[in-house]
């Protein structure tokens, strides 16, 4: 099979690099591990800890690039890259556009009617107490 190559998406000072399956040798560079079924939408509870997943990151290492994987870079990985973007105040479509920029292919019919009903976890008003001179958003 062929694997496209690995992209890298910023906005708003967070980093994303989508790849597809890492190998053995290079599994040891993930440190979290968010399975969910192949071209399916995440189920709630993977949503909350990849979100929580990246506001620990992104407040303990500002300017650190997340890497997510799945089986080929097109459907699970861009859709998780795609929920951070949305909550951090980008439209939904427009997410979805930012990725397929970089990673053609990416997202499934499924998925694309999972991100176009996807709704912000943040209220408003509590994006800004997130908010710091280093990180622009902030994952709450």
């Amino acid at each position: 099979m062929n694997h496209v190559a690995p992209v890298e998406i910023c906005y708003d000072n967070m980093r994303f690099l989508i790849t597809h399956n890492p190998t053995n040798e290079t599994m040891k560079k993930f440190t979290e591990d968010l399975p969910y079924n192949d071209g399916a939408p995440p189920p709630d509870e993977i949503v909350d800890n990849w979100l929580g997943l990246l506001k620990n990151k992104f407040r303990e290492e500002p300017g650190s690039c997340v890497a997510v994987h799945c089986m080929a870079g097109l459907g699970r990985a861009p859709v998780l890259v795609a929920l951070a973007l949305i909550e951090c105040g980008m439209k939904n479509e427009d997410a979805v556009h930012f990725i397929r920029q970089k990673r053609r292919g990416a997202f499934n019919t499924k998925q694309l009617l999972f991100l176009e009903h996807y709704r912000p976890k943040m209220r408003p008003r509590s994006r800004s107490r997130f908010r710091d001179s280093t990180v622009h958003c902030c994952i709450q």
